[in-house]
């Protein structure tokens, strides 16, 4: 999966609806360009640099998987589809919306079409102070100062005031209700890269399974009937103790936990995989062990058809999966599937992710929250 990167923008408005305008702007780069994850208050500020009426300032902080280079072209087109008119004219001028990026994670660039951290950042009040609010452990590469001692010797003595509050959009959605929520999918779903999104996005401590760890998986892969049983052995074995000491361990700095796995993913596997006198023996061991084991608050399952399970196997490309057979995903499928109709406690979520691509395109992933939060809302 691709690392997100923090991403710090200023937005700033002086003409027409200000404040209207700045929601849209936040709306649309809430859809195209990351997730927006805090936004600061909005204050008022004289014009910076040039006489006109005072703006409308906020600054907001998003994760995106874009380079410092393709966020600074969406921003343009969309200052462009909002009624931004850039003009030859040297300096400053009045305007609908001004996008700025300010900071993106801790990198310096120094390119005639960009630069950061911002040059003038140290210089304007209107950018410090909502910058200030947005409460992020940062650090000028350059100055080596956070923002409060930016602040504290600037010399920009303008007066800026906390006019308006723009919820995040994320607000809406609230996971940390949830202890423990499992995203749960086919080998190759997209679990473990919507799992690490999410617990990135939403303060989330992850528990992500340690298959890479697993000697006997390229083994099995190579002879199924002599591995099958080691291997799910070992994988409950491991299973059961990532979950017992990740679940027990309260983390102060982290919301609720979130897993891309539950442990009935072994009996589901095992039952497809060993012969029926090994599968009794194992049903036995996993009957003690999973009534030991906590129960996820939400349990979303991420279908996707068997043809594009195999193009993402294959894309991925560990070796010892590369022959995994269609017949065997689909198996594993009905397996979940029967699994979940078995479940009448289990709060439950399947999202069909057969058509999106929640790593490149910013409204599949949008998406995939709003189905989670209108299940949220509706078992509330």
């Amino acid at each position: 999966m691709k690392s997100q990167h923090q991403v710090v923008l200023s937005l700033g408005s002086n003409q027409g609806q200000r404040l209207e305008t700045i929601i849209q702007c936040i709306d649309v780069l809430h859809l195209e360009v990351g997730t927006v994850l805090k936004i600061s208050p909005v204050y008022e500020s004289p014009a910076w640099g040039f006489e006109s009426t005072p703006f409308y300032n906020c600054a907001l902080v998003l994760h995106t998987t874009a380079s410092p280079s393709q966020v600074l072209s969406k921003i343009l087109k969309i200052e462009k589809r909002l009624g931004r008119v850039r003009t030859a004219t040297v300096g400053y001028a009045a305007r609908s919306i001004d996008i700025d990026i300010i900071a993106y994670d801790e990198l310096v660039v120094d390119t005639e079409k960009l630069k950061l951290p911002h040059p003038l950042l140290q210089d304007r009040n209107f950018v410090l102070l909502p910058f200030r609010d947005l409460q992020l452990d940062w650090i000028h590469a350059i100055f080596k100062k956070s923002v409060t001692e930016l602040i504290a010797e600037t010399t920009d003595k303008s007066r800026c005031q906390v006019v308006a509050a723009i919820p995040a959009p994320l607000s809406s959605i609230p996971l940390e209700k949830f202890n423990y929520i499992a995203f749960e999918g086919n080998i190759g779903a997209g679990k473990t890269t919507l799992t690490s999104k999410i617990a990135e996005d939403f303060n989330a401590k992850t528990v992500l399974e340690r298959f890479a760890d697993n000697p006997f998986l390229p083994k099995f892969y190579k002879d199924q009937n002599r591995y099958a049983f080691p291997l799910e052995m070992s994988f409950l074995a491991d299973r059961y103790q990532q979950l017992s000491d990740d679940l027990a361990q309260f983390d102060l700095f982290k919301d609720f936990v979130v897993a891309d796995y539950h442990i009935f993913k072994s009996l589901i596997f095992a039952k497809i995989t060993l012969a029926e006198d090994e599968y009794r023996l194992y049903h036995t061991l996993f009957s003690i062990i999973y009534k030991e084991m906590p129960k996820p608050d939400l349990y979303i399952y991420l279908y996707q058809n068997t043809q594009r399970l195999l193009q993402n196997i294959k894309k991925r490309g560990r070796s010892y999966e590369q022959d995994i057979q269609e017949e065997y995903l689909e198996k594993i499928n009905i397996g979940y599937l029967d699994y979940i109709k078995s479940q009448k406690d289990l709060n439950v979520l399947i999202i069909d992710v057969s058509d999106l691509d929640f790593v490149k395109n910013q409204s599949d992933y949008l998406f995939v929250l709003n189905e989670i939060k209108k299940k949220i809302h509706h078992t509330s």
